[in-house]
């Protein structure tokens, strides 16, 4: 009778390279959104030196995409700021929810982590956090692969720029939702879970449609997971 194989992927022994193989989905998504982002740049008048600083310094890729529309229509630096700062304000709610796993990091290494978070790389994280205690070379190296994917794609989309005339057709803006979708999924543990997801989408719709353009992530993500908790804890309190 022959052995059966074991199929379980290799996890590396070496902490970098966990972080890089974790990254693998972020840099697949983030590649081609940063391409459009480095043609759109181009195309409404940022030069590619501006551009690439953008992604070097301020890596967030919505805020960096409105940044753009506001910048070609002739919007002042106040309104730029303004509108990007309430965009950027759900980290606030990231950072506070990965907090207390790291306690023991020093302040300086707590900045440099807390640079490289976005969206996607808080959503790795979160899963990993809860399963074993960070590391603090693998979570650098998640956040620092998909800087360096970010930062690569700007490129790529600036030197590109003469040869692509609209992004729009080929798609490449669904990556980072489609990225979302997987990312999300893999958080999915119960009802309670899948409950607050749905919530969290149908209140962001809902604001949108009632005109809240800005805000409305933030303010859904505030509503489901407030309903999230209390469901854990109404279920809590039935169980005692």
């Amino acid at each position: 009778m022959q052995d059966t194989m074991d199929t379980t992927p290799e996890i590396p022994a070496n902490p970098w390279l966990r972080g890089f193989k974790r990254a693998t989905p972020i840099v697949l998504g983030y590649l081609p959104v940063a391409v459009a982002f480095g043609v759109l740049a181009q195309k409404n008048g940022i030069s590619g030196t501006n551009a690439v600083l953008m992604s070097l310094i301020v890596f967030a890729g919505a805020s960096q995409f409105i940044a753009v529309g506001l910048i070609a229509s002739g919007a002042g630096p106040l309104a730029v700021i303004a509108t990007t700062f309430m965009v950027n304000l759900r980290h606030l709610l990231m950072s506070a929810a990965l907090t207390p796993h790291l306690k023991g990091w020093s302040k300086p290494l707590l900045s440099l982590f807390g640079f490289g978070i976005t969206d996607e790389s808080f959503a790795l994280h979160t899963l990993a956090f809860t399963t074993r205690e960070p590391d603090a070379r693998e979570s650098l190296a998640v956040n620092f692969t998909a800087y360096c994917s970010w930062v690569v794609g700007t490129w790529t989309g600036i030197a590109a720029s003469g040869l692509i005339g609209d992004v729009r057709p080929m798609g490449l803006d669904y990556a980072l939702p489609a990225m979302f979708i997987a990312l999300l999924t893999a958080q999915l543990k119960d009802r309670v879970h899948v409950l607050t997801a749905l919530a969290a989408g149908a209140f962001s719709v809902i604001l949108l449609a009632a005109g809240l353009s800005q805000a409305n992530v933030i303010l859904a993500t505030v509503v489901a997971a407030s309903l999230g908790t209390g469901i854990v804890l109404w279920n809590s309190k039935r169980s005692s």
